[in-house]
């Protein structure tokens, strides 16, 4: 008797093992997060800010593994606001299919340049609580911005130094400039899930600010597109503007042009489309006069002396298009329209290029090259830190390259007024050094084209 009750028991057991196996495979996976917890299903994690281009406004974004509600309380002291948006649900593309919803709510009512805090999720759970401060609307201020590209969730050198000037009140926006995670795919997207929470003590304080990356491309930029909310209709052709302060910032998709599917032509030309209308309203009298500053970021850099295919080229894809291929490039545009300061990552390293268009060096003199200059500045900073390491440079350089240096680290840049703009390389290999810094002074913003200089050298 003893030994049929011994075995009832155990089928038993076993019978109630399948049965919670069936049942947890029929949900959304829990996030093993490597080198994490486990996290409630629902649970508000990746919590981060994006800008509108409007002062009074702000998007919030987030996950859960469970659909809860997508909620938003916050205000100035206390929670006296509260909006709800719209939850999204994404399955990454790897064997495991792990899905989870993504949380997407604007605040609105912000009064420009005054404090909030907030915290997000639903009555079911809500995240710690975070801060920010709105946006101010006055162009007459002097936007400050943390500068990078590259950096991974492994050996993401750069985040702790950045994390503690983030919560200084140092900046009031990121850029970050391609490349996320190493990869956001991997692991069956779990590498994608830690990055995000590693940025989360950066990026739910100040408007983090993206442009897309080549290790982004798995499962059609999949992950970019369903964890970043960036502003304007372009979003899902991942390249948008906005205003800041006296500055008007393009993001643009450098990897339409690297593309081998069909249809690579047609983005690329409706992105250059897209760029010049951008570029010609900028230049309208009013809006050049409120934002005279006009900064391009891209993932992959028009000039740089690394030792990487990209640069060893002869000519850039995104400088010069592919011809054969019907698929323009976009420097002439930049001429043309008088962008003042173009921002690339990319290589892992950091170099400053003296102004340069279509190869030749465009100095505004000998001792200030750097004061109304005429072509565009191009500046690197793809060295914030990842498992691929640093980049080495190739031994003589072109003479368009002023500055190069193998350290990780980052941007910080200042945009003091309408004339003066202010950037320097720090190298967290250092202990946070300044190895580098630029200031550009521009007493008139327009077109390089239309006016002349005695100070080319052609290259």
């Amino acid at each position: 008797f003893l030994l049929i009750m011994a075995y009832t028991a155990t089928f038993v057991v076993l019978l109630s093992m399948f049965w919670c196996w069936i049942v947890c495979m029929a949900r959304p996976q829990h996030r093993d997060v490597p080198g994490n917890r486990t996290v409630p299903e629902n649970q508000p994690t990746q919590v981060h800010l994006s800008y509108t281009g409007s002062p009074t406004s702000m998007v919030v974004t987030w996950s859960t593994v469970d659909n809860t509600a997508s909620v938003v309380e916050y205000g100035q002291g206390e929670f006296t606001l509260r909006n709800t948006g719209i939850s999204t649900l994404f399955v990454d593309g790897g064997k495991k299919h792990r899905a989870q919803y993504i949380h997407r709510v604007v605040m609105t009512g912000l009064n420009p340049g005054y404090r909030y805090i907030y915290h997000v999720g639903s009555d079911e759970s809500w995240s710690d609580i975070y801060s920010f401060t709105a946006v101010q609307e006055d162009t007459n201020w002097s936007p400050r911005f943390a500068v990078y590209g590259d950096l991974g969730y492994e050996n993401a050198q750069s985040v702790g130094r950045l994390t503690k000037e983030v919560q200084r009140g140092m900046y009031d926006a990121i850029l970050h400039v391609g490349d996320f995670a190493y990869d956001m795919n991997d692991k069956d997207g779990e590498v994608g899930d830690a990055f995000m929470s590693l940025i989360q003590p950066i990026a739910a304080y100040i408007p983090y600010m993206t442009c897309v990356g080549n290790h982004e491309v798995a499962y059609n930029f999949s992950h970019y597109i369903n964890r970043f909310s960036m502003p304007g209709s372009h979003h899902k052709d991942m390249f948008y503007s906005f205003n800041i302060g006296p500055a008007h910032i393009i993001s643009i998709n450098t990897e339409l042009w690297y593309l081998e599917e069909e249809g690579s032509r047609e983005g690329v030309i409706s992105q250059r489309e897209w760029l010049q209308a951008d570029l010609e309203a900028a230049n309208s009298p009013d809006n050049r006069q409120k934002h005279p500053w006009i900064i391009l970021m891209g993932h992959r850099p028009m000039y740089c002396s690394n030792v990487a295919k990209d640069c060893v080229l002869d000519e850039s894809f995104v400088r010069k298009g592919i011809p054969k291929q019907g698929m323009p490039g976009v420097e002439d545009l930049l001429y043309k329209y008088g962008v003042d300061l173009t921002i690339w990552a990319h290589e892992h390293s950091y170099e400053r290029l003296w102004p340069v268009y279509d190869k030749m060096v465009m100095n505004g003199s000998v001792s200030q090259p750097y004061t109304n200059p005429g072509a565009p500045v191009h500046i690197i900073t793809g060295s914030a830190g990842c498992k691929e390491r640093l980049v080495p440079f190739v031994p003589n350089p072109k003479p368009w390259s002023a500055f190069r240096l193998e350290d990780y680290g980052y941007a910080r840049m200042t945009i003091h007024n309408s004339t003066h703009l202010y950037l320097e390389q720090v190298s967290d290999d250092q202990d946070g050094v300044v190895v580098d810094s630029m200031l550009l002074i521009k007493n008139s913003h327009e077109s390089f084209s239309t006016r002349s200089y005695g100070n080319r050298r052609d290259l």
